[in-house]
């Protein structure tokens, strides 16, 4: 009796075993066996898409003027500050020089001093050729006195010269905006000492444009005409780029309409177009995303389909994205219709 109830026991525990064991086959198979999903069909393959690359960049102008001081003195007067805007020519400080003064008397006063020397050569002229006339003076006094006339006129004419010299040396010290825009440093204070050659002011000149620094290898690549993407401004175009190199560094200018002047020399983000390259490009909408992982739909040979997670980047276009990596050219793969944006 006891026998029997024992062999009844194993029986039962061998087939309570062997259900979970089945179950579990069922399911694997199940999961295996995953049908395709009834959508577009693509087969990657690497194609031409633009190649960027990252630069630094910062807002400028074509060009800069300094103001510099042409002679020296104390600056008395400076108009402008950071921030104006100046007209071509305008008058913006005044530079005194207080020895120019007492050069301007000491000329002045020889000036004077040859119109009266020539008065009297002129007066004794005019005596010497009357009594000439009459048959008092030789002709070789005459030519005397002409020369001495013509004498102290020449020095005349040369104390003039000397004063009017000192006037337009005094003239340099206006300081005058060599061009218009906006005044971007004015560091040097009223009334302070000033030599020939100090910056005064630095003012804008030409138009605002974008300034590319880049690599040394890049000078080939990017040229007038290429297309440059910058932060928070748009799109433009490279119009020149500076043949020379300068601490491995390579300057390019870019025309971007609509661009902000307001901080001349603020530092922004750009790329530009640096020619080609061979990506692997798909429409958006073979892209699954869950929980902020993307996935396309591949399908095998067998005609089964494979969720397999990739990496991926924008593309130029709007509607497309790139594939870095988790697929490969030649892989065939399938758009879910009936996906969202993003399904959890």
């Amino acid at each position: 009796m006891r026998g029997h109830l024992f062999a009844f026991a194993a029986i039962g525990m061998a087939t309570a075993l062997g259900l979970p064991l089945a179950g579990c086959a069922d399911s694997g198979e199940t999961t295996q066996t995953a049908k395709a999903p009834a959508g577009p069909r693509l087969t990657l393959a690497m194609q031409d898409t633009t190649a960027w690359q990252d630069v630094s960049a910062e807002i400028a102008t074509v060009d800069q003027a300094q103001v510099m001081a042409r002679i020296p003195g104390i600056l008395s007067t400076l108009t402008v500050k950071a921030g104006d805007t100046v007209a071509k020519g305008q008058a913006i400080g005044r530079i005194v020089d207080s020895q120019l003064g007492f050069q301007a008397g000491a000329y002045g006063a020889q000036a004077a001093a040859a119109q009266a020397q020539a008065a009297q050569a002129a007066a004794d002229l005019q005596r010497v050729k009357f009594l000439h006339d009459n048959g008092v003076y030789a002709k070789a006094r005459l030519d005397q006195a002409q020369a001495a006339a013509s004498a102290a006129q020449a020095q005349v004419r040369a104390a003039q010269a000397q004063q009017a010299a000192v006037g337009a040396v005094a003239g340099q010290g206006t300081v005058v905006a060599p061009t218009a825009g906006r005044v971007l440093r004015a560091d040097v204070p009223a009334g302070a000492p000033v030599a020939p050659g100090v910056v005064i002011a630095v003012i804008t000149a030409g138009p605002t444009i974008v300034r590319l620094e880049m690599p040394e290898s890049l000078a080939g690549k990017a040229h007038a005409g290429s297309r440059v993407s910058a932060a928070g401004m748009g799109e433009g175009r490279v119009i020149k780029v500076y043949p020379s190199v300068n601490a491995g560094k390579v300057m390019a200018d870019v025309d971007m309409p609509g661009i902000d002047n307001s901080l001349i020399g603020r530092r922004v983000a750009a790329r530009v177009e640096i020619g080609t390259r061979k990506a692997l490009v798909v429409p958006a909408r073979f892209v699954t995303t869950r929980y902020g992982i993307d996935y396309l739909t591949v399908l095998a040979k067998d005609g089964s389909a494979t969720q397999v997670p990739v990496q991926t980047a924008p593309a130029e276009q709007a509607d497309r994205v790139e594939i870095l990596s988790g697929a490969n050219p030649g892989d065939t793969i399938v758009a879910d219709t009936g996906k969202g944006a993003d399904r959890k």
